[in-house]
């Protein structure tokens, strides 16, 4: 009994898990190939009538997703650029100075990991700065959400370079700029691949702070467009257009996840434990 219960239980789990995210899959796939009739009340049941092709056209044409497409890449890419560019930085510096200032500093960087961002004192402050309904003040909300995470599993992975590597770099007369372009930024490839797709995983499902600093609009990303559609009852009983909205935003992602999939356990495991 003992055996079976050691052998039973990962498949438990296994099967617990695949149950818990491959029915919501599920779900999505198949409503959003069925025509309105079948899809009014979402079941698992495959359609009896197929029409993705239709349903994928009518969400990117109506649900205008090119405009939020777009948008959502000029606000993410250039948050994931600055997340990753000043949490090398700081990690720099946080691996390599021991005072208790510096640790102090740290401690401060890595709390945004435990205390959640106050939306209301955020909107207020982009106000005073003129950055509210902007795509600067939703990449500077980006910027600051997830800098955290990138300087905590950076500075992890940097500890554990040699510091003769740097040490003989500026016996060679190197500035600190060139040892961090050159020596420290090309060995973090891991960890930047780690945190570029979780960044990028976040910020780009993201609906709660963009509706709050970007307002919609024009400026609307692609989960704050599907939201506005919505409101306005474009897709009012279209469960087959809304399902169909959610699989061809997540397409860009899905395949973000599996080119770098490998990235994620080893940049986490040598940023965390080592």
């Amino acid at each position: 009994m003992t055996a079976v219960w050691r052998y039973g239980r990962p498949s438990l789990v296994v099967l617990l898990a695949a149950l818990a995210v491959g029915v919501p899959l599920w779900l999505v796939a198949v409503t959003s190939a069925k025509p309105q009739a079948e899809a009014i009340k979402p079941n698992l049941d495959l359609p009896r009538h197929w029409q993705p092709a239709t349903n994928y056209a009518d969400a990117v044409g109506e649900g205008e997703m090119l405009r939020g497409f777009l948008n959502s890449l000029l606000v993410v890419v250039p948050s994931v650029v600055l997340v990753l560019l000043l949490g090398a930085g700081a990690a720099w510096v946080f691996a390599r100075r021991t005072s208790k200032l510096v640790s102090a500093a740290y401690a401060l960087c890595i709390s945004g990991l435990l205390l959640p961002p106050a939306v209301i004192t955020i909107v207020m402050e982009l106000r005073q700065l003129g950055l509210a309904n902007t795509r600067p003040g939703m990449i500077a909300v980006y910027t600051g959400m997830y800098l955290s995470t990138s300087i905590f599993f950076m500075t992890g992975f940097i500890r554990a370079i040699p510091m003769e590597l740097e040490e003989a770099a500026r016996m060679d007369g190197a500035s600190p700029s060139r040892i961090f372009w050159r020596i420290v930024l090309p060995l973090l490839r891991p960890v930047i691949a780690t945190a570029t797709i979780m960044v990028m995983l976040y910020a780009w499902s993201d609906v709660f702070y963009a509706f709050f600093v970007l307002g919609g609009g024009d400026r609307a990303t692609l989960p704050l467009n599907l939201y506005q559609v919505a409101s306005a009852q474009l897709y009012l009983n279209n469960w087959h257009l809304v399902f169909a909205y959610v699989v061809v935003m997540s397409l860009p992602m899905v395949a973000v996840f599996l080119v770098g999939q490998r990235k994620i356990v080893s940049g986490i495991t040598s940023g965390a434990v080592k």
